[in-house]
């Protein structure tokens, strides 16, 4: 397949199958960071806390069922996509949905399953702590950036 053929430029989020929307997650796992939203102005913020079954290679463990054991995890959908500007703007599902190409480092361009790993885009580089390391009340003690 020729780059500009790449089914993320020719199709909408909505026309891809599932495998196709699947790989479209470059394994960030950004939205494995807990968020807090302000309840009176709506802001979210991303906090350094991380998911419990995030694993080393920014893959959840449990995700066939993260829904059960974990209720609040998002579940993606592309009719979601404009109310989830929250989303870091590197993602992908945020970048296709805003008419932009994915980054040259994106595993679906470097052919490569771990290129978000290994480029350093990944929070895997940051100082994340487990989630059920830290009581949910002090978890506004943790928060390290705004959504943009």
């Amino acid at each position: 397949m020729k780059d500009q053929d790449a089914f993320w430029r020719t199709k909408s989020l909505t026309e891809m199958s599932k495998s196709e929307w699947e790989s479209l997650c470059d394994g960030c796992a950004k939205c494995c960071l807990q968020k807090l939203e302000d309840e009176d102005t709506g802001e979210v913020f991303y906090t350094r806390l991380v998911c419990r079954y995030l694993d080393a290679q920014c893959r959840c463990k449990v995700y066939e069922t993260r829904h059960e054991k974990v209720p609040a995890c998002i579940w993606l959908q592309p009719e979601d996509l404009d109310a989830l500007s929250w989303l870091p703007d590197t993602c992908a599902y945020r970048l296709v949905h805003e008419g932009k190409d994915l980054p040259n480092w994106h595993p679906l361009r470097t052919g490569k399953p771990l290129s978000t790993l290994k480029k350093g885009k990944s929070v895997l580089h940051w100082p994340v702590i487990p989630d059920d390391a830290v009581p949910e009340d002090e978890w506004e003690d943790h928060i390290i950036f705004k959504a943009e």
